[in-house]
This record gives C-alpha cells, sequence and structure tokens, in this order.
C-alpha cells in the first residue's frame, strides 16, 4: 500500500490540516489546455476519446505536468454509466450529450451489473495506467456522477435545459424515480469501486444539479440516494474517501453532510464561508469556493479572493479548488498564478 504520509491532498481528505493547504481543480484536464485540445483531436469522437485509456491517460496526467497539482481526476464522463446501461449517449458537436430517454416506469435498459462493469473496463484501464505513472506525493481521484444528476439526463435526454422537466418528472412518477435512482445506485458504486480497484485513492460523486431544490425534495433525491450509495460503496469493501460535491445545496449543506456519509464536501461558488465554518464541524474537510469567473478574470480580486478563501479555512481541513470547473477559455497565466499563491500563502502569513 502506498505510504499516504507523502500525499497532502490524500491527508487532508483524512482529516489533517496542511500548509500550505493542497490544491487540485475541477476540469482542470480540458480546453483550456492546449495540448488537451491537441489530443481531442486525435479521437472521432468524445466517448471513443474517453474510451481509449492512452488518450484517456494523457489527458488526466496533463494539469500535473503542466501546474503540478496536488491530485489528478479522472478523465471521463458522467454519462458513461447510462452509456454502458445501454442508453444510447452520445455528443453532439455545439449541442452536447444526448441520451435516450427513460420510460415513465423509470426502468433503465436493464443489462446485467457484469456487463455494465465490462463495458467501463477501459476506465479502470486508464486508472491504472495514470497510477502507475503519478508520483508518489500526489493523489489520484476517481469519480461518477451522482444518481440524480444522471438520472436528470435519463429523464429529459440532454443538458442545457432549466431542469424543470426532470424535476415535474420527479413529482408525477415517484415509484419510477425510485426504481431509477436504485438502479443508478448500484451500477455507479460497482464502477466506482471497479476505480478504486484499479488504483484510485479516492473517490468523488458529482451531484451537479443538487440546486433549485425543495427541501423534502432534496433529501429524496439528493441525500437519500447519495447516502444508499455510500454504503453500498463501503459493503463492496471501498473504504477510501468519498468527497461530494452536491452543487447548490446551499442551506442544506449540513443535512447532505451529516447522513450521506461522506468524508469531504465540495463547495460551490455561492456558498458562503462564515455559513459552512458555523454549520459544518472544524475537523469536516472542505475544497473548492472559488469562482471560475474570477479565475478567467484574473488580477488583483482574483489573487484576493484566493487569499480570503485560504484564510477562511485555516482552521479545518481544505483543499483549494473551484466552486465548478475550469472554463475553457481561462489563461494558463491565472491558474499558474492561483497556484504559485496558495504554495506560498504559507511563507508570506
Amino acid at each position: 500500500m502506498a505510504n499516504t504520509a507523502l500525499k497532502p491532498l490524500l491527508d487532508v481528505l483524512n482529516g489533517q490540516r496542511r500548509d500550505p493547504v493542497p490544491i487540485w481543480m475541477m476540469r482542470q484536464a480540458g480546453r483550456h489546455l492546449p495540448e488537451y485540445m491537441e489530443l481531442r483531436s486525435r479521437a472521432k469522437n468524445f466517448l471513443d476519446f474517453c474510451y481509449s485509456p492512452s488518450l484517456a491517460a494523457e489527458a488526466t496526467l496533463q494539469p500535473i505536468e503542466r501546474y503540478d497539482m496536488d491530485g489528478v481526476i479522472l478523465f471521463a464522463d458522467i454519462l458513461l454509466i447510462l452509456d454502458a446501461l445501454g442508453q444510447g449517449v452520445r455528443f453532439e458537436k455545439g449541442v452536447g450529450p444526448i441520451v435516450e430517454t427513460v420510460e415513465e416506469k423509470g426502468r433503465l435498459n436493464k443489462v446485467p451489473v457484469e456487463q455494465v462493469k465490462e463495458r467501463l473496463s477501459p476506465v479502470y484501464e486508464t486508472v491504472s495506467r495514470v497510477k502507475s505513472k503519478l508520483e508518489p506525493g500526489k493523489t489520484l481521484i476517481g469519480f461518477a456522477g451522482a444518481p440524480w444528476t444522471v438520472a436528470l439526463y435519463a429523464i429529459e435526454g440532454r443538458g442545457g435545459t432549466d431542469k424543470s422537466q426532470a424535476r415535474l418528472w420527479a413529482h408525477q412518477n415517484p415509484a419510477g424515480l425510485d426504481l431509477l435512482l436504485d438502479d443508478l445506485v448500484e451500477a455507479t458504486a460497482h464502477y466506482m469501486a471497479a476505480q478504486v480497484e484499479a488504483g484510485a485513492d479516492a473517490l468523488m460523486m458529482f451531484e451537479s444539479w443538487a440546486e433549485g431544490l425543495a427541501e423534502d425534495v432534496f433529501e429524496q433525491i439528493v441525500v437519500q440516494p447519495n447516502r444508499k450509495l455510500v454504503l453500498r460503496l463501503r459493503e463492496l469493501g471501498v473504504d477510501v474517501p468519498i468527497i461530494g460535491f452536491p452543487r447548490g445545496a446551499g442551506t442544506m449543506l449540513p443535512a447532505y453532510t451529516d447522513l450521506t456519509g461522506v468524508n469531504a464536501v465540495g463547495l460551490d461558488t455561492a456558498i458562503s464561508s462564515a455559513f459552512v465554518n458555523r454549520e459544518l464541524p472544524s475537523d469536516f474537510p472542505v475544497q473548492g469556493q472559488l469562482d471560475p469567473l474570477l479565475l478567467m478574470a484574473g488580477g488583483e480580486k482574483m489573487e484576493r479572493r484566493v487569499i480570503e478563501i485560504i484564510e477562511a479555512y485555516r482552521g479545518r481541513p481544505h483543499i483549494f479548488n473551484l466552486g465548478h470547473g475550469v472554463l475553457p477559455t481561462t489563461p494558463i497565466k491565472h491558474v499558474e498564478r492561483v497556484v504559485d499563491i496558495v504554495r506560498n500563502r504559507a511563507h508570506d502569513k
């Protein structure tokens, strides 16, 4: 087993405080990097890119090579699980993902778990390749979309909407929704467990569409499915830290961290540090919060905000990150500047 004492990011996920704080960024491998765009051009389409271990591993490692981040996150897509379940996923240029919609009864195309795992085997090879090339001090994060976020695409058939159709469907088809979420929990648990078996040091659940939900609905379609997924992962023998990212949870964030069993939580742009520090235990690890648009803008305002976030969470385990992903037109020099501030802040106090 690797010496985790040499992994600052993993140490924080396990509840330790580090100074300087470790750093990685959501969507750090992506369209803001020219090397990524060159790599992407080698694949015939996006799914082919995700299922090509040599390309996906190189994309995963690019931010380490350019920025020396403390961690890398697997290059994949949250909709691969739907593709493996036979839901006809494709990506159209200028449109985004298109997914075969689920029927009202909520049943996905019933593909046996072992067949799902086999379809996703290139992803596990990607994890293994990255692990073999990663320096000992770097943390490898596996991930999947959380059940409600993935279900939303299966219900609406596409992204880029206001999500109202999926919420209405959930109200009108409660039994079907339960079946859909349970199917996704089971398939996703095996998918994430296989990533850990291949070498992932930690896991992250992206509940990207948790905003705009009433309290009772949030508990039903976010908290409970995330809790079931964490419990199922533990039943499958997964013992690595699990990060939850309920984007837009707002005042329901404490209920999420209290009830789901996650070991750390990602903070979106809108949440306040005062609320987090008041409502979450002081030893609970957090990451995130910097506005990706501010990262794109750069300058003194960005620099001040980076320092404010570091200082706000100095009393708890903290990983520096964004409140959402790096945007495609973000200047590389702005990312480099943030990394420099985070790395040197401990010496500037």
